[in-house]
C-alpha cells in the first residue's frame, strides 16, 4: 500500500515534469518576432505554463 502510493506519486511527478518540459520547449521555440506578433512576454508564458502544470 505505501509502496503503491509512493510509486503513483513518482509517476505523477514524472508526468508533470514531462508536460512542463514540453511546454517550455515550445515557448523557447518562439522567436522574438513570434512573441512580438502575439504581443506576448516569454517570462509570463513560462510562469503561466508552470502554474498550469503545478498549480
Amino acid at each position: 500500500m505505501l509502496f503503491d502510493n509512493l510509486l503513483t506519486r513518482a509517476r505523477q511527478s514524472a508526468a508533470k515534469r514531462k508536460q512542463y518540459k514540453r511546454l517550455v520547449a515550445e515557448i523557447d521555440g518562439f522567436s522574438s518576432r513570434d512573441l512580438a506578433d502575439m504581443r506576448a512576454d516569454r517570462s509570463e508564458m513560462l510562469f503561466q505554463a508552470y502554474k498550469q502544470v503545478y498549480g
